[in-house]
Parts: structure tokens; sequence; C-alpha cells
């Protein structure tokens, strides 16, 4: 919602917001910003403070104005986007979806609520009932989607429609896409989409923040009863880095070895009660047998043969860099 800044109280409503952002703005400053005289701002001022708002001077040349800390604002206004944005930030202050937001979050997002518009309060609330939140242990990355962009993938999501879009990709080409979404998943700060493409003929996962733009369309699908876009996700991040997959019997259950190791950095499946068989992409043998070394279970290497190397090779260097002499770290 835009301040139509020709009228008196649009004005008054922007200079608050101005106070709020640049505390200690001065007149002149004040005056340029919002298209008036310094007289005219010195009349606001006074406007403000009659009506119980505490605008105060501060001491010094320039002659600046602040709000006293502790005042409440009366509501702001927000665009489509900022109100998405925030409201999905909210969301995303509990860990896991399991876990109860903070009351104080909970009471944000109720105000936030109770005063959108019907149509813009439907996209925020299917964006809380689709979203997944497998716990993150990595700080959160920089890029967030396009809210809008999220907000549609999410109704679609939720009323099962196919969508279209254009998803690019990080060397510049795009390519465009219907797929039928099953799933918008948040892991480790990045959002994702889990969906049938119907380009590739098969299930893809896609970042949202490399989506473009998104059309709502009107076919609808059935989502499959055993989808897990939380699981589907993990794995996808998983097997992504394909110079080498690699294969080991871990002599844990799989509940124990999950413990030791992030969703997305392998696919676990379980043997039996006592052994559980890992699965992941890697571009880097050394870093990954580091990763799984790092785990107190006995393990057998299945493949790539250059793994055991790997491993030998740094349990070597680990040997040497103790000062231990080998044949005394072997007894």
């Amino acid at each position: 919602m835009e301040l139509d800044a020709s009228k008196p109280a649009s004005r008054l409503l922007g200079l608050l917001e101005l106070l709020q952002d640049r505390p200690g703005i001065n007149g002149p400053a004040l005056a340029e910003t919002l298209g008036v005289t310094t007289r005219t701002v010195r009349r606001y001022i006074a406007t403000l403070q009659d009506m119980g708002i505490p605008v105060e001077p501060v001491a010094g040349r320039t002659g600046g104005y602040w709000l006293r800390p502790g005042f409440r604002l009366p509501p702001l206004m927000f665009s489509t986007e900022e109100a998405i944005g925030l409201s999905v930030a909210l969301l995303t202050a509990n860990a896991t979806r399991e876990e109860a937001m903070p009351e104080p979050v909970v009471r944000a997002l109720a105000k936030i609520e109770r005063v959108l518009p019907e149509a813009l309060s439907n996209q925020i609330n299917a964006i809380r009932e689709v979203m997944r939140l497998p716990g993150a242990r990595y700080p959160r990355h920089d890029e967030f989607p396009n809210p809008t962009v999220l907000a549609t993938l999410a109704q679609a999501t939720l009323l099962h429609h196919s969508c279209w879009f254009r998803y690019g990709r990080p060397n510049g080409e795009e390519s465009a896409r219907t797929v039928d979404p099953y799933g918008v998943v948040l892991l480790n700060g990045r959002w994702y989409l889990h969906a049938w493409c119907h380009l590739r003929k098969g299930t893809r996962t896609f970042r949202i923040d490399r989506i473009r733009r998104v059309d709502l369309l009107p076919e609808v699908f059935e989502l499959p009863e055993d989808i897990d876009p939380v699981r589907a996700v993990s794995a996808s991040l998983a097997m992504s880095r394909d110079n080498w997959e690699a294969q080991i019997v871990i002599h844990a259950p799989v509940e124990r070895v999950r413990h030791w190791l992030e969703s997305h950095f392998a696919v676990l499946e379980p043997l039996d009660d006592q052994r559980t068989l890992l699965t992941s992409g890697t571009d880097d043998l050394y870093w990954f047998a580091w990763k799984v070394l790092t785990m107190p279970f006995e393990m057998e290497i299945v493949n790539p043969p250059e793994l055991r190397d790997a491993m030998r090779q740094m349990g070597e260097r680990m040997i040497a860099n103790s000062g231990v002499k080998p044949a005394l770290a072997s007894g």
C-alpha cells in the first residue's frame, strides 16, 4: 500500500516512518524527503506531539528529532512482498515444523494476518500449511526466494494445481518447466521445491531462489500417497555431487547414524537392526572420508575403491601428525 504524499495524513505517517528509520534526522532532511518546507515539518512535529506521540528534539547544532524509545507506532503498511516476506521470516523462527513457535512469534503472526486482505492472508496460510522445516545445523544462506514466487508455489502445492515457471541456472541458462508441486522444503537456509517435472518425466528438486516467475495452471494432479518431500530433497542433494558414488556399510542402527550426519549428506537405508547402508555422491573423496570417519562406528567400504585409498592416506597422515610411531599406534 503506497502513501499519497499530497495528503497531510499521509505525510504524517511518512514522517513517523522516517523518525523510526532514521533517529536524529533533522528538519531540512525531513522537509526534502516529504516535499514540504521546514516550517511545515515543525507544524507536523507539533501535531504529532499534540496527539501524544513522544517526538523529542535532539540536542545539538543540527536540531534533529527522534521518537522516545519504547513507543509503539501505529500499524505499519507493507507491500504484498513485504508482508509475505515478514510472515515467512516469522514462520521460520522455529527450527522444525514439529516444534512450537515461540509465543511472541505466534502473536506477531496473528496481528499481521488479522489486518491483511483475504487473498494475501490465504497466501501466507498456504505457506504455513505446505512448508517443511527439517532441523538445520549450518548457518543460513543468503539466497532468499521472491516471496510472491514462494507463496504461489505453496498455494499450488496445497491446492494440487500444476504450475509453470522459468528456472535459471548459475551459468545463466533458463528453461521453462511445467511441474506438479509435491512439497516446499526449507533445508539449511535454502528453499527447495520437490515436484514431478513434465519436461524430464520424473521427480526433480528445484531451488526456489532460481525460479524467475510462476503461473498457476488450471490442471490438478493427485499427490502420491508415499511422497516425503523432506526425504526426497535430502536424497536429491546427497546425490547431486556426482564425481563418485560412494557406498559404505556402517555397523550401527540407522537412527544412530542419522544422529551424526546432516539429512542431505547421504541416503541411509537399514540393512538390518545393526547395519546401515550409506549411499552418497561426492566430488572430493578426502573430504568425504573425513566426514564419515567422524562417526564412532566400524564400517566397510563397498565402493569406490579410491575411497579406501583416501581413508588409508588420511589415517597415515593423522598418525604422522599425532607424533606417535605407526608401530605403537597399531598395537
